[in-house]
């Protein structure tokens, strides 16, 4: 899809409408059916977005998503619905009334700013990407505060908007872009663009060393269910403040600046921190209100001998450790009819999946397995959800 306006015809609507739903199976009988009464190019340009809606409805809900546009680049990099809200809301909350949105996309933060009240100048430099966001806005009911503009971010004005937000591409030919000066723009302009205004935020990618966070920003690693999404430069804020932000809630952990928990001997329980608490490097808080340390210095499982709730980690209790043994693995699983093997790994090079294969669990019963190290030894740690 290289133009946007046939599909948003009465034609093209109504083949929109023709087509939601459609299974990938029934794509084929559909495109014959409609290519009868409808141009060819038409009809595929409907069936590929509703393809796009389908799997947009996962991070916009079935009802937006069914109502928007998307391009394929724009549904894999857009932000989750979820975290736009927070960080709008976020943004609301230091009372930013206004919003430069730089690199925007198909729109899916300008929208969660609109919606939390804040006017929006949405920015992008690819065509097809701006109008995408400026329909979406439309669609939305959301086009008196989204003002979508077509422009290199690194030419537009910014002065007289209370925060900036820069969202940089990090894909590019070749896949994912791991060195921040290879974003487009590079991490050094958009750090320099979000720090201008009052207040700025910068979308970076979560793997994002801690060395190159500047010392003015506040860093913000944010999870939803538990699937660590990105992280968040923040300026205007708290400068050389670290958190871990769990959604949906928000909960949110503060860094207090502790040295790494002490090595201690496997407990009754097992923690599993959250992925936003460890790449925030706030294992040690949370250890310390479980009253637990670390399995092995290297690795960020937690074990303690009692049970806290905690929504930072999830508990497991223990009942069995083994050496890394596959064969005693098994007889110990079939020992327990174990037939639903849970497999999961953290400083170890087997696959879960091999393992499972290899020990083949049979039963009523199910368990969780850790293929990790202890103390520096290689360890198979058997439990379930406590």
């Amino acid at each position: 899809m290289n133009d946007l306006a046939p599909l948003l015809s009465p034609e093209g609507r109504a083949l929109l409408d023709a087509v939601r739903g459609t299974a990938p199976a029934d794509e084929l009988a559909v495109a014959t059916r409609l290519r009868r009464e409808h141009p060819a190019e038409l009809v595929s340009a409907a069936l590929g977005q509703a393809r796009l809606r389908q799997r947009a409805a996962v991070k916009f809900g079935t009802e937006d998503a069914e109502r928007m546009f998307f391009t394929p680049n724009g549904v894999e990099q857009s932000t989750r619905a979820s975290v736009a809200g927070h960080r709008a809301e976020r943004m609301r909350s230091l009372g930013v009334t206004s919003v430069a949105d730089l690199c925007c996309g198909i729109g899916g933060d300008a929208i969660a700013l609109a919606r939390a009240g804040i006017r929006v100048l949405a920015v992008d430099r690819d065509p097809l990407t701006a109008a995408v966001a400026r329909t979406n806005a439309e669609a939305l009911g959301l086009a008196g505060l989204v003002d979508v503009r077509e422009a290199d971010v690194t030419e537009v004005d910014t002065d007289g908007y209370d925060a900036v937000f820069v969202d940089p591409a990090r894909r590019g030919g070749r896949g994912r872009i791991f060195d921040p000066e290879a974003y487009s723009p590079p991490l050094s302009w958009a750090i320099g663009a979000a720090a201008k205004a009052p207040y700025g935020a910068l979308k970076v990618a979560p793997g994002i060393p801690h060395d190159v966070v500047p010392a003015g920003a506040e860093a913000e690693w944010i999870s939803d269910g538990g699937d660590v999404k990105e992280a968040v430069l923040w300026f205007g804020t708290e400068p050389g403040t670290v958190r871990a932000t769990l959604l949906p809630g928000p909960r949110t952990l503060l860094g207090t600046g502790l040295p790494d928990p002490e090595v201690r001997p496997v407990g009754r329980y097992l923690y599993e921190p959250d992925g936003a608490v460890i790449r925030s490097h706030l294992v040690a808080e949370v250890a310390r209100d479980l009253d637990g340390g670390l399995v092995d210095e290297t690795i960020a499982y937690i074990t303690a001998d009692t049970l806290r709730p905690t929504p930072y980690a999830t508990a497991y209790e223990i009942t069995d450790r083994l050496p890394f043994n596959v064969k005693k693995l098994k007889a110990l699983l079939r020992e327990r009819e174990v037939g639903i093997l849970t497999v999961k790994k953290r400083g170890s090079a087997v696959e879960p999946e091999e393992l499972r294969k290899k020990v083949k669990p049979q039963g009523p019963h199910s368990a969780t397995v850790f293929l990790t190290r202890v103390a520096g030894a290689p360890t198979m740690l058997v439990g379930h959800p406590a």
